[in-house]
């Protein structure tokens, strides 16, 4: 059954990824990022604006949607003593307030059965030096989807993914040598780091039918980092 989506953020490896996967799968995707996105169809119909600054465009949105995913985040990696109040309120405005600012918007528009997957990361779970600032966020963000679980049940799912360091440009500088990115790869017990593909294909899986028991988690896409000690 074809579905109609809303993808934000998707200009990012891991939502062009998604797009690509939804289209694939024979739904209308609607997308929004701040910078240009080609189109890759005609079943996806894009507006270019901030979130965090903007509103949707006039006649942007479908009358009923059957997913959102919401893909910004930051990662604003810096010790505490050096993090200023601003820094965690920037961080909280594009983490948090973005995402709840779009469900604001289009939560009389879902079908029943309908799906919101949002984005933590494993440094919630995990102590992480120099992550306060998006792990506090991204906590918020936890909080956020168990509420809603409960609030929107039964017509509406709530989930979210929390992933460890991915192979995206915001994480380029952490793994720009072979000596990092060998040593990204050892902390995790499978050895790797992950692909956009990785949590494209998890998103894919909780806006689909297949996830219809499935709400209020933190699906755990991390290479085995949060549970595991190898």
């Amino acid at each position: 059954m074809e579905k109609s989506i809303l993808i934000v953020g998707a200009a990012s490896a891991m939502g062009q990824e998604l797009v690509r996967q939804q289209l694939q799968a024979g739904h209308s995707v609607y997308t929004t990022s701040r910078k240009a996105l080609e189109k890759q169809g005609e079943k996806h119909i894009h507006a270019q604006f901030n979130i965090v600054e903007s509103d949707f465009p006039e006649g942007f949105l479908p009358d009923s949607l059957d997913g959102l995913v919401y893909l910004p985040g930051t990662i604003n990696l810096k010790p505490f003593r050096a993090l200023k109040p601003e820094a965690f309120l920037e961080d909280f405005q594009v983490n948090v307030m973005g995402g709840i600012k779009t469900i604001h918007k289009i939560q009389k528009s879902f079908n029943p059965g309908s799906s919101i997957v949002m984005f933590s990361t494993v440094a919630v779970q995990r102590g992480m030096a120099y992550h306060s600032s998006v792990a506090v966020s991204k906590g918020a963000v936890e909080g956020l989807v168990r509420t809603l679980a409960a609030e929107l049940a039964p017509k509406v799912r709530v989930n979210a993914i929390a992933p460890s360091l991915t192979h995206t440009p915001m994480s380029e500088r952490m793994i720009n040598t072979d000596d990092k990115l060998k040593a990204m790869k050892e902390r995790h017990p499978l050895k790797e780091i992950g692909q956009p593909r990785d949590m494209a294909s998890m998103v894919s899986y909780l806006l689909s039918d297949n996830a219809r028991w499935i709400t209020g988690q933190i699906m755990h896409i991390d290479g085995g980092l949060s549970t595991l000690n190898k």
